[in-house]
């Protein structure tokens, strides 16, 4: 969570392992490898982000309640409202996958890397973003599935519990051991940033690849219109649009620092989150699809957020 703002051309690399996992997809015994590969990636990753977090970005959750209530409101509330709406007004634009993947989008908690850069290039409170982004994480490992269930219903479909329990094994578990480690953990991974990078971007990568290659064997991009895919970069950026709006509107309540870090903390959804999540609740081909619409928002909020983030720094 806390590793440094990922790169454009990380988008790249994405770009990348989409077209890997599609043409050259993995079967049988190799593809149960990457799966197990991918969960001890995730397992490594969130125990990282759990050694690396600071106790206090913790209890600065508990701290600036308003701030946080109104970045918590826009990430679990306003985004899924918004999404919920989308479906309800235009069922059969998408397939029932990609509503599926727009609907876990909504759900997600913010991004930390992407969040707390903004917030500092646009002179905000970057204490607040730091203790929102995180916070929003951690609760997001209960929140998500549980929303993401919640909206899913409304479509009449469900996810399993299974897949939560594999959640909170997966994600929270290491996060608690490593945090609690993290009086040894910390002073060895800290001259290392380059070990903690390699696991942040691997364990994505690695998510990717093992969906898209399920995908790809199970042939389901042949059942998608080409034209949906346009569909879903419209409702992304509709998604991004109001919730920018929204973020924009609750900030005037605040100090100006305060409003950088809703606006930036509360419009955007973590990639870093939602891959391994996506792996976990929709195993096999499925996450595929329904990581389609997160990585076109994370390229989305990318380019927008940096535009609004240089726009603010110039007023200053």
């Amino acid at each position: 969570m806390l590793s440094r703002t990922l790169p454009d051309r990380f988008i790249l690399w994405l770009l990348a392992t989409v077209a890997v996992g599609t043409l050259l997809p993995v079967h049988g015994l190799a593809a149960e490898a990457v799966d197990w590969l991918t969960l001890a990636a995730i397992f490594t990753l969130f125990f990282l982000h759990g050694a690396r977090l600071p106790r206090e970005a913790l209890l600065g959750g508990l701290t600036d309640w308003r701030l946080h209530l109104a970045i918590l409101g826009m990430t679990f509330l306003i985004f899924p409202l918004c999404g919920v709406a989308l479906s309800h007004l235009f069922p059969s634009l998408l397939s029932p996958m990609l509503w599926t993947g727009l609907l876990f989008l909504c759900a997600l908690p913010s991004t930390v890397q992407s969040s707390i850069a903004y917030t500092s290039l646009a002179g905000g409170n970057v204490a607040g973003a730091v203790a929102a982004a995180a916070f929003s994480n951690l609760i997001g490992v209960f929140l998500t599935p549980a929303l993401v269930g919640l909206m899913l219903e409304t479509q009449g479909a469900q996810i399993s519990f299974s897949g939560i329990g594999k959640i909170v094994l997966l994600l929270f578990l290491p996060f608690v051991l490593g945090h609690g480690l993290r009086r040894w953990i910390f002073p060895v991974i800290k001259d290392r940033p380059t070990l903690t990078t390699i696991v942040d971007k691997g364990t994505i990568l690695l998510a990717v690849y093992g969906a898209f290659s399920a995908a790809a064997v199970e042939r389901l991009w042949t059942r998608i219109p080409p034209g949906q895919i346009g569909i879903v970069f419209l409702f992304c950026g509709l998604l991004l649009a109001a919730v920018l709006a929204a973020a924009w509107s609750v900030g005037r309540a605040f100090p100006r620092e305060s409003r950088a870090a809703i606006l930036f903390c509360g419009s955007v959804k973590s990639l870093a989150s939602g891959a391994p999540m996506a792996r976990i609740l929709f195993p096999g081909a499925a996450a595929g699809i329904v990581l389609l619409p997160i990585m076109l928002f994370h390229a989305m909020q990318l380019i927008v957020c940096a535009w609004i983030a240089a726009r603010m720094a110039r007023r200053l």
